[in-house]
């Protein structure tokens, strides 16, 4: 394969592929396929699922992971498939990894480097693939005795050998500790960048939508926007942050960001090198968390999104929950209980465009409820602070008095700081 051929073209092996899902009292099942996702995962890497194995252990094996009989029943079921990979739903220590090619004699992932595969594969813009290369190559660091002896590995083809594509044959840790810090010096530069263009809307009001992947945020931005966006039917179709003008009647315009969905578990390195992309989630004013209100673990969805925006920084945020995929809810009952659970949220069909109109009112409100009814008493030849009062304020009344003017107006409580200024009386009213 050329190494200079076009990511878009690259072609994926259908590997056979073998499940297996192990459940801890700390890491429990979320629904009744316990496979459900990472089926899903592995089809959209490409894989050919033949099939699957689930265990309920109160501990690990050290060295293997699972127990004897399960991994003799794991070798039988790999025999009989003719199975190329063994995918693992959970996490495996490099030690763990080796014992189980070993014992298998077949290529063996854990659910991290699954992940990152995916978005490998999904990486587009030069950002993205930044990111994805510092997240694989730091995960794969401890792991280079057996992943690599060649940075070749990396070159394209088959699940878990995909990437930005190095192709000088390369064992050495101290090389590839250079290019980790290589690609964070300039992820630091693109953060910068990030962070400086987001700053530079800071007085817009910019609403960011969140989610589990798969749940439908890119569908609800063209919904709401008119926006053209990229939609498949498969997790983590986009990795890059899209900003698109949302406009609300009686209100006016907001910035809507659709960005990376995110998942269970979601592998740490990833949420760190994402760090630019997600620059929009953390200085948005009110965050959408869109749920796929159809599917059974959809709580579990919610708890997984929330404990990823916890550790960016995000879980006090302002947010509005939305339940998504109304349409194809079987029982109607789950979702009155969601609703029971969720006092901030509202139920929609993107798909359908059902439920629009109560989002924009319910957005208003919780936009509206972070303003300030304020007396602004200002010299008339303060032409900077009138003219930023006229731009970002609702003004209601005016009095002119001597060389001051005193305004009532209505303005985003954010906003009060950037009008501070020794001539400026500010008193917010109840």
């Amino acid at each position: 394969m050329s190494a200079d051929r076009p990511r878009d073209e690259l072609t994926v092996h259908l590997e056979r592929a073998i499940l297996m899902s192990v459940a801890l009292p700390e890491r429990p099942w979320i629904s009744e396929d316990p496979l459900e996702e990472l089926r899903g995962l592995a089809e959209t890497a490409g894989a050919n699922v033949v099939g699957g194995l689930m265990q309920r252990r109160h501990d690990v094996i050290p060295g293997t992971y699972i127990g004897k009989g399960k991994l003799e029943e794991l070798n039988d079921l790999v025999k009989a498939e003719d199975a190329d990979v063994v995918i693992f739903d959970n996490d495996l220590t490099p030690g763990q990894i080796r014992n189980l090619e070993k014992a298998l004699g077949v290529k063996v992932l854990d659910r991290s480097e699954l992940i990152l595969d995916i978005f490998a594969t999904r990486a587009r813009s030069a950002e993205a693939r930044l990111q994805v290369e510092l997240a694989q190559l730091e995960y794969s660091l401890p792991r280079l005795r057996r992943m690599w002896t060649h940075l070749s590995r990396y070159s394209g083809g088959g699940i878990g050998l995909r990437g930005p594509g190095e192709t000088q044959l390369e064992e050495d840790r101290r090389l590839v500790g250079k290019r980790i810090r290589d690609l964070k010096a300039k992820l630091a530069v693109v953060q910068a960048r990030k962070a400086q263009e987001v700053k530079s809307r800071f007085e817009e009001h910019t609403v960011s939508l969140v989610g589990y992947t798969n749940a439908g945020k890119s569908t609800l931005m063209n919904a709401l926007t008119g926006a053209d966006l990229y939609v498949e039917d498969k997790l983590f179709s986009t990795l890059d942050t899209r900003t698109r003008q949302w406009r609300l009647a009686d209100w006016g315009k907001v910035l809507l960001s659709d960005t990376v969905g995110f998942i269970r578990e979601l592998p740490h390195h990833l949420v760190a090198s994402f760090k630019a992309t997600l620059e929009e989630t953390r200085q948005a004013r009110l965050l959408l968390h869109v749920v796929d209100a159809s599917s059974p673990a959809a709580e579990e969805h919610i708890k997984a999104v929330n404990a990823v925006l916890k550790e960016i920084g995000c879980g006090d945020k302002p947010t509005l929950l939305v339940l998504n995929k109304v349409d194809r809810v079987q029982d109607v009952s789950l979702l009155h209980v969601l609703e029971k659970h969720h006092r901030h949220s509202v139920p929609v069909s993107a798909f359908k465009k059902q439920g629009l109109d109560e989002l924009r009112a319910a957005v208003i409100e919780m936009l509206s409820a972070d303003f300030a009814n304020a007396e602004i008493d200002v010299p008339a030849g303060n032409g900077r602070v009138l003219a930023y009062l006229a731009a970002h304020a609702d003004v209601y009344r005016q009095e002119f008095h001597d060389n001051r003017i005193t305004l009532r107006c209505y303005m985003p409580r954010y906003l009060v700081r950037h009008i501070q200024e020794p001539d400026v009386k500010i008193k917010v009213l109840e």
